[in-house]
């Protein structure tokens, strides 16, 4: 694996994927080919942008054509698909750009993975896939039960990676992750949303009574974990990433406020999205059986993502001062606001 593709690598998980590897190796190349839709951020990629190990390609995983041209081009051996619509809140105002992109495009890359043979094709997927889980742990051959657009395309996708190992025996590898909190997250995500409203003094709208509970992990560790399984991991096989820990929302916003040393006064619950899923939790054993562990538990990460923002409003104040961001923004959460007491 010495040519790798990283499709959406100028996200938030995909671009610290790209630091991890490029720090790490120093017999590899790197093509980050992404589109740059409002979440793709060349501003991610400036600590390795002259390396001599990167390069970048701009382009749509559902252009054929333009994935044929790049495989060609770079020699590509490898691909490592973080290319996708990730946000549930916008996964409900329109669905259909997350069909398109999630499953379609993964399609397109499945296609030239077939073609010119590559050595390992990489689906990064969600635990979002398994559905509400309100008792016990998920683990990686348990049904999918999707409850939003986004994570029905996500299991779309997995289910398309799944029959191409099958039907044409392309050595194909899925991790699923939980929830990465972490640098370069793009600020409508629920950490990075609240750490900035908050450092700004803005209400943090917490959906409901903030009891929803999330498996929150450190994206560094993650990106850790997918390298072991690329590396490590069965051909066919899908593996769990997370710390096994479960952290109310409340408890969450509340750390936040309270490493920022900012008021509770400042949470302001707001009507529940449709179909949120009560709880998430998955098995992460069989990747440990790799070597793989967390090495941040909830404390460590919350704060060291805190600090980042902190020490880089450069990055987020003109991403939410822009006038899309504001339009969703607005658009997302006006008049849902709920006259209530939120407890601590």
């Amino acid at each position: 694996m010495q040519n790798i593709l990283v499709t959406g690598g100028a996200g938030f998980i995909g671009s610290n994927f790209v630091h991890l590897m490029l720090g790490k190796y120093d017999n590899i190349k790197l093509v980050v080919y992404d589109k740059l839709t409002y979440a793709g951020n060349l501003d991610n990629l400036l600590p390795v942008a002259k390396h001599p190990g990167y390069r970048f390609h701009q382009g749509d995983i559902c252009d054929a054509a333009e994935v044929d041209l790049v495989m060609q081009r770079y020699n590509i051996d490898t691909i490592v698909n973080f290319a996708a619509e990730t946000h549930v809140d916008r996964s409900l105002m329109e669905p259909g750009g997350f069909i398109q992109t999630d499953v379609y495009g993964t399609y397109v890359l499945l296609e030239a993975a077939k073609k010119y043979q590559i050595e390992r094709y990489h689906q990064i997927s969600t635990d979002e896939v398994y559905g509400e889980v309100m008792a016990g742990h998920s683990v990686e051959m348990d049904n999918l039960k999707p409850r939003s657009p986004y994570s029905a395309a996500k299991a779309g996708g997995d289910l398309m990676v799944l029959a191409y190992h099958t039907s044409f025996n392309l050595p194909v590898t899925i991790t699923r992750g939980s929830n990465n909190i972490g640098p370069y997250q793009y600020p409508e995500k629920v950490v990075p949303l609240f750490i900035t409203n908050a450092i700004d003094n803005k209400p943090l709208p917490l959906y409901g009574d903030g009891l929803q509970m999330r498996d929150y992990q450190y994206v560094q560790d993650h990106c850790e974990g997918i390298d072991v399984v690329l590396r490590r991991g069965q051909p066919g096989e899908i593996y769990n990433l997370g710390t096994g820990v479960e952290t109310t929302n409340i408890v969450m916003a509340n750390a936040i406020l309270r490493l920022l040393g900012k008021p509770q006064s400042l949470l302001q619950p707001i009507t529940d999205r449709p179909g949120h899923d009560r709880r998430y939790a998955i098995d992460c054993s069989k990747v440990k059986a790799l070597g793989w562990e967390s090495r941040h538990n909830f404390e460590q990460a919350i704060a060291d993502t805190v600090k980042w923002y902190v020490d880089n409003e450069w990055w987020w104040r003109k991403i939410k001062d822009g006038s899309r961001y504001q339009e969703y923004y607005e658009r997302q959460y006006a008049g849902r606001e709920v006259d209530q007491a939120v407890a601590s």
